[in-house]
């Protein structure tokens, strides 16, 4: 089916340029497996899995009517002051998924309102144990934490936060971990361990009793593919421990089986106190994003409020809404049944291999990657991000689905995903890299 581009000047898109993409759209209009389809009914093989959501890969049936069927049952009800079947039961499949003791889930509707509702989280929890002073919050430069308020405030990519205004007061930001001696290399780099001694620095110029947590991603994932240094996650957990600051993983990207396992924390065998998720807790099928912390942080802010009180004020119109629980049990379901977190283990280091065999190419000045991840740079051209822009087009031109930010691309193909789908995504990334 074919579209006049009249009929797309209402909607306002997100993150897209939208005069140049209404002159030239690119319209997905059916999804099954690996696969996309455009509104010329071109195949598109998604190579980003939608946007790192759709790990089980799209078009699945199971998801789809256990929505349905919960729709017609219950399609909504008020998660303040009352409850639902489905939360609960979503909430324990969660908790059987993130490291021991993470097990106290809170939802929201995504990984924005996830890391907003995590800063809230602890900031209550430093004042439920009487130090209240601790409200500043520690970032990282390159990092994306979505983008409400607080997530903004944490970014550490410029384009998102320079229009708007200062924002939360009181973050500072660690340096990246991307270094050029580090170039090319699969896996966790040799070098940079020493970067995560930022935190202590930050720590010592502000004083350690105003500091509330830092926040990380276990890999940066929307900058580019930033795999932490050896020793970098280890020394990072150190440090709040010894001044008493709440470490929080971002796990948007990096969750369910991304690397291999349930979450950046297990890949990497470093426990945070809070993560937060979306994506592809309900295989991208429903909005939805949680926050899960450990029994310390929750018994502490539980423990803090008068019997019959409301412990902690806040929450979303559609906090675990009925529908989205749907999908994420289902979601889970298909990823036990098909082993889909072990497929993937599996797969990543013939991934790796064929997006690391791109090093010859020679507008590829960097490639990343750790489990079934990748990113990869392009030299400039233009001015910063236009020479991607124009890759992600062209990509997109010769059938795949690349995210782009700036001149990074991120490749993270949907955890069914075979030998022959990796290659072809290699294959035209080769292709049309080759041109520059």
């Amino acid at each position: 089916m074919k579209y006049a581009t009249n009929t797309l000047e209402y909607y306002w898109m997100p993150f897209t340029a939208n005069r140049d993409f209404k002159a030239h759209p690119r319209l997905f209009v059916r999804g099954e497996g690996v696969f996309y389809w455009d509104h010329h009914g071109n195949q598109v093989i998604d190579g980003s899995s939608g946007l790192f959501c759709v790990a089980a890969g799209h078009g699945r049936k199971e998801i789809a009517e256990a929505v349905y069927n919960q729709l017609i049952e219950l399609d909504y009800g008020p998660p303040f002051q009352g409850g639902h079947p489905p939360q609960f039961e979503l909430a324990r499949r969660v908790a059987q998924l993130t490291p021991e003791g993470i097990d106290r889930v809170f939802f929201g509707n995504s990984g924005s309102e996830a890391v907003d509702t995590a800063i809230k989280i602890a900031l209550a929890y430093h004042r439920a144990r009487g130090e209240g002073t601790r409200m500043r919050f520690v970032s990282r430069e390159r990092a994306y934490h979505g983008v409400n308020i607080g997530g903004t405030s944490l970014a550490g990519l410029v384009k998102n936060r320079e229009a708007f205004g200062v924002g939360m007061a009181g973050v500072a930001h660690m340096r990246h971990t991307w270094l050029p001696q580090n170039r090319f290399t699969k896996g966790q780099p040799e070098h940079g361990v020493e970067l995560a001694d930022d935190l202590e620095r930050i720590v010592m110029t502000y004083g350690p009793d105003t500091v509330a947590a830092c926040f990380v991603e276990p890999i940066a994932g929307s900058t580019g593919v930033l795999v932490p240094p050896k020793g970098y996650l280890e020394r990072i957990r150190e440090i709040c421990d010894a001044y008493g600051i709440l470490l929080v993983y971002d796990e948007v990207i990096c969750g369910f089986g991304r690397l291999g396992t349930p979450f950046g924390a297990q890949a990497f065998n470093v426990k945070p106190d809070i993560m937060t998720m979306a994506k592809a807790l309900t295989n991208g099928n429903q909005p939805m994003g949680a926050v899960a912390v450990n029994d310390h942080v929750y018994d502490t802010i539980m423990d803090a409020a008068p019997d019959g009180a409301i412990e902690f004020f806040h929450g979303y119109t559609y906090s675990g809404h009925p529908a989205a629980c749907a999908a994420g049990i289902a979601t889970i379901d298909i990823y036990e049944k098909e082993q889909l977190f072990d497929r993937a283990a599996e797969l990543a280091p013939y991934f790796l291999e064929q997006m690391f065999s791109l090093s010859d190419v020679p507008a590829v000045t960097d490639i990343r990657g750790y489990g079934l991840m990748a990113g990869f740079d392009v030299v400039p051209e233009g001015g910063p991000g236009k020479r991607g822009y124009q890759v992600q087009k062209d990509l997109f031109a010769a059938g795949l689905h690349v995210k782009m930010t700036g001149d990074s691309g991120i490749v993270a193909p949907p955890l069914i995903a075979e030998k022959s789908h990796v290659d072809q995504i290699c294959d035209i990334l080769r292709k049309v890299l080759s041109k520059y």
